[in-house]
């Protein structure tokens, strides 16, 4: 039985991070988390202990935010509050027998400052961004350390240009965030045209990008094409049925009563035009597998629907998140089956080339037989298979 303590750093490496403690749990393993950013949400979820106290940042990081956001994140305490996690990650070095880092260069740091052990699932960082991976100093010195025992990176691009800059092995074994669509497999994928939407899990900016999504909905209304589509949103807990009634109502959407609602997280359905719209709780998954493609303006979402091998189509927003220069790295980082209006004048010309593009993946789907192919193929080299879980722990224990 190992001791094992994973510090993770953002929404999606919580997700990865939960998914692999599981698996070690199964083996027998005792397992705790330090969540860097955010409060281990995911960690919660699957009943691993986290340690220290927590805070949730809006942003999650300063990666690609905007520049208010990263100094609402500085002044907002961050930096004292990271100070206190790196302690804490050495205070507790004796307690395990090794840390399992999930993210990028912050908790590589802590594992390589507490000299203890590690193994690293390199998910931030890829060679599509800029087509050789220049890695943030002092990483390579802390990946090269005799402390780092193994490495994993996102994609086989990332694999192979790491493992020549830095002269020992880095395995590309898949991701672990699309583990969760293991038992969809067996489902039958003939289903309704659905489109799925996801305006992102961090509050105060979903609020906005819920409302630029029904923007679009709105201006394609009148298209009487869209009344045998259904377009499935993705909602976090955090926006109540309450608020989301209060915004739709504002907006002249019309509430469309169920006929059987069983639970809590049947959802809400509204009507507008020839568009009608579903919104579910905790349906993420579900909503992902099953839909043609999604209109997104989320990080983990994006990726897992092109490793489910389905277009995304983007919308820039404000940020502090999504901004145009994360939603551009992230068409880098996830190939040509993300599809994103750039080049407008202003916020009506946004909606109407987006629109565009929504008309197009449709024609594409429906009418190119080899495109869905290809989108399938893409997602191997981007994301891989599925089951790295597995892969990955019978990695570290053969270590």
């Amino acid at each position: 039985m190992s001791r094992i303590l994973l510090l993770s750093n953002g929404h999606g490496e919580d997700l990865s991070g939960s998914l692999l403690a599981k698996y070690f749990v199964k083996n027998g393993d005792r397992v705790d988390a330090l969540p860097i950013v955010g409060n281990g949400d995911n960690y919660k979820k699957v009943n691993i202990r986290i340690i220290g106290k927590t805070k949730k940042f809006s942003t999650g990081g300063v990666g690609y935010n905007s520049f208010k956001g990263r100094m609402l994140e500085i002044f907002g305490g961050q930096i004292i509050y990271f100070l206190k996690k790196l302690y804490l990650s050495y205070q507790l070095r004796n307690k395990y027998d090794f840390y399992l880092v999930i993210g990028d260069i912050v908790p590589v740091f802590f594992a390589w400052f507490s000299k203890k052990d590690f193994f690293t699932y390199l998910v931030a960082y890829s060679s599509h961004y800029e087509g050789k991976l220049n890695l943030p100093w002092p990483c390579k010195f802390f990946l090269l350390s005799k402390y780092a025992k193994k490495i994993y990176a996102r994609d086989l691009l990332t694999s192979n240009d790491l493992t020549q800059q830095l002269g020992k092995k880095v395995s590309f074994l898949g991701n672990p965030f699309m583990d969760k669509f293991s038992f969809f497999e067996n489902q039958s994928n003939s289903l309704p045209f659905n489109i799925g939407l996801f305006p992102g899990s961090r509050s105060p900016e979903f609020l906005e990008n819920l409302q630029l999504i029904l923007e679009v909905l709105e201006t394609m209304a009148e298209l009487k094409y869209f009344e045998e589509v259904a377009f499935k949103f993705a909602i976090v807990k955090a926006l109540s049925k309450e608020k989301i009634s209060q915004i739709l109502f504002q907006r002249k959407w019309i509430s469309v009563e169920k006929k059987e609602q069983k639970e809590e997280n049947d959802g809400l359905e509204f009507k507008y035009g020839f568009i009608t719209i579903n919104f579910n709780w905790n349906l993420f998954e579900d909503i992902l597998f099953k839909t043609k493609f999604v209109i997104s303006m989320a990080g983990t979402a994006s990726e897992q629907a092109i490793g489910l091998g389905k277009p995304v189509i983007q919308i820039e927003g404000k940020g502090p998140q999504f901004t145009k220069s994360f939603a551009d790295a992230q068409r880098r980082l996830l190939g040509r089956y993300v599809f994103c209006s750039t080049n407008y004048k202003n916020k009506r010309d946004q909606i109407n080339q987006t629109i565009n593009l929504i008309l197009k993946v449709i024609y594409l789907i429906k009418l190119d037989k080899k495109f869905l192919t290809s989108c399938l193929d893409n997602a191997k080299l981007r994301i891989g298979e599925h089951n790295s879980c597995i892969k990955i722990i019978n990695d570290i224990n053969m270590s």
